[in-house]
């Protein structure tokens, strides 16, 4: 009889057995999960292979997803049978008496039986936390790649300036040396020496700002990447030109790309779990049933066991319903119903902020193309003005403070050419952040 119950309820059990639907987004999302690969270069993907590996803040919440798988099969136990073994021995000694020796065993078996649907909506609850978790894991991933992109594009626009600042270093100690010259044949006076001087001292004082930001943004670089400060110095010493994305940005993206934002799939899978808990808390005010069943034996000895005598069958079935409980059940569904409420508001706080910075990412880039055009071609009229006034100065042509002002304005220009570069794409960064990965 005991197991003719066990293999009932065993077979009860596969009435239940959970299947992890597949994500239609899947493939979608693995497709959108390696962007940087468009900016083609090496070292960003390796930084960002780095950091999906040991970013301290991405391996916690892959911690909070297995949390939430966890919890999820915790949910599913409750619809599968429950089967316990237990046993005891039991000596009895008394003064004067034989002592005896009292063996028992005892196998429990029970299943709840899901009239109602309350553990099935219990089990839906779960499930979504779990997606939620999902998408949450999934946006921390692309935030920390997002991150360290941002990081290592302004450690390349940094290495940029400080290029464009040696150069200008080097411009200037060679006007200052013909300055010099002339002062000595007489053709220009101290001023102009003092002056020369002035700009170079100026030129220098800009390279040591420039090493220590380039420092600290290797330092920050590293720590995204889960290592400690200095252990990528050689690895970033040296970093190639500012990357730029092949891909041309759409000027019409779908609305539904949205969707693949990891916050806006865990806003909506938080609405499928509060839906699923109000319908928990109604359900749970319905009738419970219960079945259960019990083998047991009782013998001297061991070798009793065997004596049909001692064994000891039960078959219980049982049924409860709140009757009396002060309201409390009504009011819990009132809980999750409000909890609802705060969802849907909450989802719809997720969607209109996500349209925001999609749409201010797309007006960014905009306008940085255009003003990028045309700091460029600045950039290009002022390298060949300040080539044509150190030539003309060369040659007494012209004074020394057309030369000063024609070399500040091309570094001027140079540097607001690469701060721009890397806005560009910095912009394209975040524009793929926003769109969850792509679109």
């Amino acid at each position: 009889m005991a197991l003719s119950l066990t293999l009932l309820l065993g077979g009860c059990a596969s009435w239940f057995e959970y299947e992890e639907t597949p994500d239609p987004n899947t493939n979608q999302a693995l497709n959108h999960a390696i962007w940087w690969n468009d900016f083609h270069d090496p070292l960003l993907a390796d930084l960002i292979d780095r950091a999906m590996r040991a970013n301290p803040t991405i391996i916690s919440a892959q911690a909070a997803l297995q949390q939430a798988r966890a919890l999820r099969d915790v949910s599913l136990a409750a619809n599968r049978p429950n089967l316990t073994v237990s046993g005891s021995v039991q000596r009895n000694t008394s003064e004067g008496g034989p002592s005896s020796v009292n063996f028992r065993g005892r196998l429990d078996a029970s299943w709840e039986l899901d009239v109602f649907g309350a553990n099935r909506s219990a089990v839906a609850n779960s499930e979504a936390e779990m997606q939620a978790a999902i998408a949450n894991l999934r946006d921390v991933q692309l935030s920390m790649t997002a991150e360290v992109a941002l990081a290592y594009i302004q450690l390349c626009s940094l290495q940029a300036q400080l290029d464009i600042a040696q150069d200008n270093l080097s411009s200037q100690q060679e006007t200052l040396q013909i300055t010099r010259w002339r002062a000595q044949a007489g053709l220009v006076t101290s001023l102009e020496v003092a002056q020369a001087e002035t700009a170079e001292a100026q030129a220098a004082a800009q390279i040591p700002t420039l090493q220590s930001n380039l420092n600290q943004t290797r330092h920050s670089l590293a720590v995204l990447t889960g290592q400690t400060p200095n252990e990528l110095e050689t690895v970033l010493h040296a970093v190639g030109p500012i990357p730029q994305i092949d891909a041309q940005v759409a000027n019409v993206i779908p609305a539904d790309s949205l969707r693949q934002r990891a916050d806006v799939r865990a806003a909506e899978a938080r609405i499928t779990a509060s839906i699923a808990s109000v319908d928990e808390a109604r359900k749970s005010r319905l009738p419970r049933f219960r079945l259960g069943g019990l083998l047991g034996l009782t013998a001297l000895t061991l070798t009793g066991f065997s004596n049909g005598s001692a064994l000891a069958t039960q078959i219980l079935g049982s049924a409860a319903m709140p009757i009396l409980d002060g309201g409390a059940s009504k009011a819990r569904v009132r809980v999750q119903q409000a909890a609802l409420e705060q969802t849907r508001a909450a989802y719809q706080k997720t969607l209109l902020n996500a349209l925001k910075e999609v749409e201010d990412a797309l007006i960014a880039l905009h306008y940085d193309r255009e003003r990028l055009g045309h700091l460029q071609q600045a950039a290009s009229s002022a390298d060949n003005a300040a080539l044509l006034a150190q030539n003309r100065y060369h040659s007494g042509l012209t004074d020394y403070q057309t030369v000063l002002h024609t070399q500040r304005t091309l570094l001027g220009t140079q540097v607001s050419v690469a701060n721009l570069q890397a806005d560009l794409s910095s912009g394209h960064v975040r524009l793929i952040k926003a769109m969850g990965g792509g679109w």
